[in-house]
Parts: structure tokens; sequence; C-alpha cells
């Protein structure tokens, strides 16, 4: 006779209940927050064993304030005192803006792309040569044709976001059951009918992770970018603090890029697993 923590399946195979399922579900988060916990341990080590390495080094010691406590008691400041706010919302509203536009442009050229065989062809040579230029590469182009500096900043945030979106809707559209459409048009729908009754739904889950990447993407660009003629932003803070030769802001800067880039993920991430429908993760 099978336990009173198990059951029996239709085969005659004994299978975990519910709760020995939840309960080895919550060991295993439990395992995994503590690795994640572990590794955030041992960065913090690693980064005071360098410090102390650069503090100690007749050569590097003016960089000594890279160390965790300055850099820390640093970001303390900056937050306290609102200059981390005040430079990272400059930043957001770039890549917000730039974002925005490559969806615009992203989402409507790669169904089209998926949808339509001829376009792919005709796309597909110019569109994989120039989705590996750098987007950076495009600076002097960008501020040749833009007439201020925040505007060229958002087109090189847009050539960065709008590859991921172009491609992984495009790759969703192909995987779409051929049937589906059949019989979408077997009842009557017009073409706009099935991109967006049929085709859109679909490939929300590809687009979502498109726009993962492409955060990614430009929250990488955005700190160089800003390096331009721009006077605010978390790039512009970034080479003030370097120009000042204050190590341990500079330090705080980028562990706040970090931070904010992993939230900007973390979300992406959540409305993926909130939205998604088919199953996949």
């Amino acid at each position: 006779m099978s336990s009173a923590s198990s059951t029996i399946d239709l085969r005659g195979s004994e299978v975990p209940s519910g709760e020995g399922t939840l309960s080895k579900i919550s060991r295993g988060k439990g395992k995994s927050l503590a690795l994640r916990l572990l590794g955030i341990l041992i960065f913090l080590g690693l980064w005071q064993l360098g410090g102390q390495w650069v503090a100690n080094n007749p050569n590097t010691k003016n960089f000594a304030d890279f160390a965790p406590a300055q850099t820390l008691a640093a970001l303390k400041g900056l937050v306290t005192s609102g200059s981390l706010l005040e430079n990272a919302w400059p930043s957001l509203k770039r890549i917000a803006l730039g974002i925005s536009i490559a969806l615009l442009l992203g989402i409507p050229l790669g169904v089209s792309i998926g949808r339509f065989a001829v376009l792919n062809d005709c796309t597909y040579l110019p569109f994989q040569f120039l989705r590996m230029v750098s987007p950076l590469a495009w600076m002097p182009i960008a501020v040749m044709i833009y007439p201020g500096w925040d505007s060229a900043i958002v087109f090189l945030i847009t050539m960065a976001a709008v590859w991921p979106l172009i491609l992984s809707s495009a790759a969703g559209v192909k995987r779409i059951d051929p049937s589906w459409l059949t019989v979408a048009r077997n009842l009557g729908a017009s073409e706009f009918q099935v991109i967006t009754r049929v085709i859109l739904p679909a490939v929300l889950y590809d687009i979502l992770n498109g726009l993962r990447l492409a955060i990614g993407i430009a929250w990488v660009v955005i700190v160089p970018a800003e390096y331009l003629g721009v006077s605010s932003g978390l790039g512009y803070a970034i080479n003030d603090a370097r120009d000042t030769l204050e190590y341990d802001t500079l330090a705080a800067y980028v562990i706040a890029i970090g931070f904010i880039g992993y939230m900007l993920d973390s979300s992406c991430a959540f409305l993926n697993k909130k939205l998604n429908w088919t199953g996949e993760s």
C-alpha cells in the first residue's frame, strides 16, 4: 500500500502528493536563494581583496577609493542627496524614448518579415549586416544628422534596441502553426484581423523576449553615449566623477547602473512570465 504522502497514477506508479511536491519546491527555492546570497558574499569578498591590493600597491594607491566601504558610503550620499535620482532620471527618459521608437519600428517590420517570404529574403542580408554594426559606430552620423545631443543619443539607443525586436518578432511569426491562419481565413478574417487577432497574440512571448534583450543592450549603450555633449545622465555623472578624481563616486555610480539595469531586466522577466500563455520559460 502506498504511503500517505503519495498517490497511484493510472499506470499503477506511485507519484508524490501535492504536499510533497510543494515541500520540494520550497526547498528548491530556499537553496536557490542561499546560493544567490553566497554569490553576493563572494563578490563582496573579492571586491574587498581587490580594494586592499590596490590600496597597498604604490602604483595604484590613488585608486583606493574603489574599495567597498568608500563606494557604499558614496552611494549612500548620492541616494540621500538626491543626486542619483537626478542623474538617473534623464538616462531612463532617453531609454524609454529610444525603446518606444524601436518598438514602433521593430514589431511591424518583424511581423512583416516573418509573414511574407519575399520581404524576408529581400531584407535578410542588409539587416544581418546592419545589426552587426556597433550602435556607437553610428555616433558621428547621429551628431551630424540631429541638431541636439539628446536626439542623437535617442537615435543610438533606437539603433541598439530595434534589432532584437525585429528578429524576435519575425522568428515568432515563423513558428506559428499554419493551420491557425487557415482557420482564420476560412472564418472570413481579413489580413488586418489575422495580424491583430492571431499573429500578434501568438508572438507576444517572442516580442517580450526581444524587448528584454533590447532593454539590456540599450542600457549598456546609454552610458558611453552620454559621454557626448550632454550635461545630465549617468554616463555624464561617471565622466564628471572621473575628471574630478572622485573614484568613490565613480564606483558608486557603476554600482547604481548595475542595480538599475538588474531591476529593468527583472521587471521584463516578471512581465514576460505574467503574460506568457505558451508554457515556455
